[in-house]
Formats: C-alpha cells, structure tokens, sequence
C-alpha cells in the first residue's frame, strides 16, 4: 500500500537530516512529507535541499507553531489529496526507530500503535521518574475513557487513509499530546480494530523536548472531562 510518514517539526535542525536518511534507507516503501511550523532554527531549508535530491521526501510548510493536533491534520489532508492509502505519524528526532516501523507496517488494523508499555516494549534512557509518570498518564487516561490501549500517548501510529476519512476531525479538542488520545476515543466510537505493536523508545539526543507543563494539563484535563462525561452516558 502508498505509505507516507508524517514527521512535524519545530526546531529539528540539528536531527532532521539523519532522522530522514535512516527513515528511507531501512523503509525503501515509504514517503516523508516533513510538516514545519515555520522553525527558526532552519529546519524547512535542510528538508527543501533534501527534498530537491529526493523525491520521495516533501515539504509542507506552515506559518507558526500551532501545536500537534493541527499539524497532523495539516498531514492528512495533504496524504489523502495525493492519494497514500497508509498515513504514519512518527517523530522527527529519532526517538521512533525506523526499524520498528517494518512492525507497524506489517499488520493491517487501521490503527496500529507502537507501544511502550505492552509486553515487548520498552524506553531507553529515561530516568524511572519519567517512566512512572508516563506509565501513570497512560493510566489515568485508560481508566478515563474507558479503552482497553496500554499506550494511549504514544505518538508512533499508523492510520488507513480510509479511517481517517471516516473521523469526524475538525471539532477535536487537543492540540498537544491529548491529541493521541482523542484520535483514539474516535476509532473506537467507529468499532475500528485497534493493535498495538511493541517498539523501543529512545529519548531524544538532540534538541530540545516539546513536552511542557501547559500540554500535560491539557491531556490531564480533556481526560478528566471525558471521563466524568462517559460517567454520565452510563
């Protein structure tokens, strides 16, 4: 099936070239459209210079940072006009390994999610601080909403075009990391099939984490909404 990874980007100068090159050497099936909120550091140029000497990479660009969720939509929409039938939400600073991408690619759910925390799965270089929190994350979003998924944050996805056509996607709540979340309440509102598939990640080595103290409490608080609201629907 047509592939295209989706990789947004804010200031990944510094990881974006080797991000990009060990994507497609070990996935020779798949296209990249870079999507860059307009980052200062120059990370829009090194993906043009790419994208001019390989046409299995493109470039969206776009005028601010706008947060996650818009980003991914920006990507969809674009996937979807040129046609890729497999769209691939993956991290620009090598966190995701492309080689657990082969995994993902291999199963046929129309949403596959590449977890941390099922059997198999594991992080590399986070402190237990960071773990426990995610694990706790994970499991208060789970209990919230009521879905049987180990790794609801996790960022590393695979999605039919045609599910995603499905979604009803422009009233979503999350722009930051609640958007995983969310995406996945709406798949299984539509009774799609959900795998998750078990992957290695690896704290970034370069650049600096998008994750702040105003995008955990977003998730925090769209989850606690959704569960009071499941509460009630009860």
């Amino acid at each position: 099936m047509k592939t295209l990874v989706l990789m947004p980007t804010y200031n990944e100068a510094a990881g974006i070239m080797h991000s990009l090159e060990h994507l497609l050497l070990v996935n020779q099936q798949v296209d990249v459209l870079v999507i860059d909120d307009n980052s200062p550091d120059g990370t829009a140029a090194l993906v043009e210079r790419i994208a001019a000497e390989n046409s299995r990479v493109s470039l969206l660009k776009r005028g601010g940072k706008e947060g996650l969720g818009k980003a991914y939509l920006a990507g969809y929409r674009w996937g979807i006009a040129a046609g890729y039938q497999r769209l691939v939400q993956m991290d620009a600073d090598g966190s995701h390994r492309p080689e657990d991408l082969c995994k993902l690619l291999s199963s046929e759910s129309p949403l596959v999610i590449g977890s941390r925390w099922v059997s198999g799965g594991a992080v590399e270089n986070w402190p237990l601080q960071r773990q426990l929190i995610s694990r706790f994350g994970n499991w208060y979003a789970a209990v919230a909403t009521g879905l049987k998924v180990r790794d609801l944050t996790a960022g590393f996805r695979v999605y039919s075009a045609s599910l995603i056509e499905e979604l009803q996607l422009s009233d979503l709540e999350a722009q930051g990391y609640g958007f995983q979340v969310e995406m996945t309440r709406r798949v299984a509102k539509l009774g799609a099939e959900i795998t998750e598939v078990p992957i290695t990640f690896i704290e970034r080595e370069t650049g600096a984490s998008k994750m702040t103290r105003e995008i955990v409490l977003e998730a925090f608080w769209l989850c606690t909404k959704w569960g009071i609201q499941r509460f009630f629907r009860r």
